[in-house]
Formats: C-alpha cells, sequence, structure tokens
C-alpha cells in the first residue's frame, strides 16, 4: 500500500478509540478498517468531504452501516472469499475437538494427570454417521458442507435461498425451508451465516430448545447470532451436549460462565487466522482501493441490504 498511495498505518495494530476514528475519518479519502472499528451512523456522519472509500479489512460488514455510508456519498468494500477455506476448516476443526474432547485431553497430558489407557478413559462421540445441520449455505457454509462429506456425515441445511440442484447434488446436502424443523434433527448445528438485524439472536433460547440434549453447537461466524446466555443455560442443565465458539455474543468480552464448562471448546476469533489468508484480504482491499481511485467500480462493491 506504501508503495502505491499516501498511507498512514495503524503500527502497532491497536482498536481505535472513538476519537481516533473522528480524527482518520475526518482527514482521508480512503479509510481502511477491520471488525474491531464500529463504523455506524454516527460516526460516517463526521466523515471529512474527502472521504469517498471505505475499504474493510475482511469480509463481515456488521460493524459498517452501509447505507448511511451509501447516503453520505461513501462507496464501501469488502473482501469476500478469500477466508472460505480457512473458516471451514476451523468450523471442521471443532466439530471433531467437541465431541471427541480433544481439549480435555491435552490439559490431562500437560497436568500430568494421564495414568494410562482404559476401556472407558475420556469417552466421547464419533462424528461420521451423524446429521449436520449448516445455518447458512454460502461460500463458507458449502466449503463446510464439503469437508462433511468428506467425514462421513449426512449434510442437511437452511438458507434463505434454496442451493442450485447441481451444487446441492454435489455436497449430497438435504434443504429444509424450515429451520425450527432441521434443527430438531440434526446432531450437529454449525452456524454460517452473516449478522444482520434478521440473523440477531437467530438461535434464540426457543430455537435452541428444539435441539436435541445430545447436539453439538459450532458458531464461526457471529456471537451475536446466537442467545449467548440462553446457550449456557442449557449446556450447564444438560439440554446440549456441547459447543465449540470462536465468536461470542459481546466480544471480546467472554462470559465467564463459559470458562468453567469442560463440554465447550473456546477460541479467539481465530477461524480466518492464516497468512495465507491475511495476506489475500490485503490484496483485495489494494485491489479495491486502486479500482475506485482509477476511477472504475471496485470489484467488492457492498450494497446496503434490506436485513
Amino acid at each position: 500500500m506504501m508503495e502505491l498511495f499516501d498511507v498512514r498505518l495503524n503500527i502497532d495494530d491497536h482498536p481505535f478509540s472513538k476519537d481516533e476514528l473522528i480524527e482518520a475519518i475526518g482527514s482521508c479519502d480512503v479509510f481502511v478498517p477491520n471488525l474491531t472499528n464500529q463504523i455506524d451512523a454516527a460516526l460516517i456522519a463526521k466523515a471529512g468531504p474527502r472521504l469517498k472509500l471505505i475499504a474493510n479489512f475482511g469480509n463481515g460488514i456488521d460493524h459498517i452501516d452501509v447505507a448511511a455510508a451509501r447516503a453520505k456519498g461513501i462507496v464501501v468494500t469488502n473482501t469476500p472469499g478469500v477466508l472460505t477455506e480457512d473458516t471451514a476448516d476451523m468450523a471442521m476443526a471443532l466439530m471433531v475437538a467437541v465431541p471427541r474432547r480433544l481439549v480435555e485431553g491435552a490439559a490431562m497430558i500437560q497436568s500430568g494427570a494421564f495414568k494410562g489407557w482404559s476401556p472407558t478413559h475420556l469417552l466421547g462421540h464419533r462424528i461420521f454417521g451423524k446429521r449436520l445441520g449448516i445455518i447458512g449455505m454460502g461460500r463458507i457454509g458449502t466449503a463446510v458442507a464439503r469437508r462433511a462429506k468428506g467425514f462421513g456425515m449426512a449434510v442437511h441445511y437452511h438458507n434463505r435461498r434454496r442451493l442450485r440442484p447441481e451444487l446441492e447434488a454435489e455436497v449430497e446436502a438435504t434443504y429444509w425451508e424450515s429451520l425450527d424443523q432441521m434443527l430438531a434433527r440434526m446432531d450437529v448445528i454449525s452456524i454460517h451465516c452473516p449478522h444482520t438485524p434478521a440473523t440477531f439472536h437467530l438461535l434464540s433460547e426457543r430455537r435452541l430448545k428444539l435441539l436435541k440434549p445430545t447436539a453439538y453447537l459450532i458458531n464461526t461466524a457471529r456471537g451475536e447470532i446466537v442467545d449467548e446466555e440462553a446457550l449456557i443455560r442449557m449446556l450447564a442443565a444438560g439440554q446440549l451436549a456441547g459447543a465449540g465458539l470462536d465468536v461470542f455474543e459481546h466480544e471480546p468480552a467472554v462470559n465467564p460462565k463459559l470458562l468453567t464448562m469442560k463440554n465447550v471448546i473456546l477460541l479467539p476469533h481465530m477461524g480466518s487466522a492464516t497468512i495465507e489468508g491475511r495476506i489475500n484480504m490485503g490484496e483485495k482491499v489494494i485491489i479495491n482501493i486502486r479500482a475506485f481511485c482509477d476511477g472504475h467500480t471496485p470489484p467488492d462493491r457492498v450494497l446496503p441490504t434490506s436485513g
């Protein structure tokens, strides 16, 4: 970026304060935020006349008020596609790790508590032959479906739109128009929809109670999609078998109750954290900025949605 543009960098990678955000958007032509920067309508209202492009470093844009930006004549771009395989890998890793109690096993070794094999030692559950319900069958959901098929799982999904017949056949996925009906019949649920006003607490307490007590919940999307307090109550009461969470409702804060649960694996929002992915994200940001500065429509322009 420094070779192409006059750039001011956040060298120590700290989350900007509100004052720092106001100062930045008031003085630049292009602003490159990430998901830790809340770009709401109030902040966009303070943007200087030079700001014409918000080139987000990341795919998710729930932290940016795209409609407010458009109303002020500011284009918003993101970096879709580059994190698909990395996030799908992490979802699959959690899908194996939680039922097989991998973190408990690793902790046992590290603490010196392992005294040898026995027939009932750290018994978990296999995922081969289990029913996987995917919520959100976009790029990442479809990538998870391909992996799950390789693990011998039966793939089911709920999405706003049904997949094309050829793609549905490729991943051997069964479509459910009703999310409620799918939830009640799955062994594992994996969340891959974006966080929008329409998906806030999509997995509410009522919906979580539809899950079988032997079911596992995996979330590598956004924490706000799940009613976290209801999830904790159900896990504590044995109404769910376990959960694998890479995201949290009040991130970066993690509910202390989750920290004490042996049937939960918690990760620090690292689903997309690969060197390859970050390089690809940066390259997409640069391409979007370069296209915009050259007078072209950026390839990854984001338009406001109705929610």
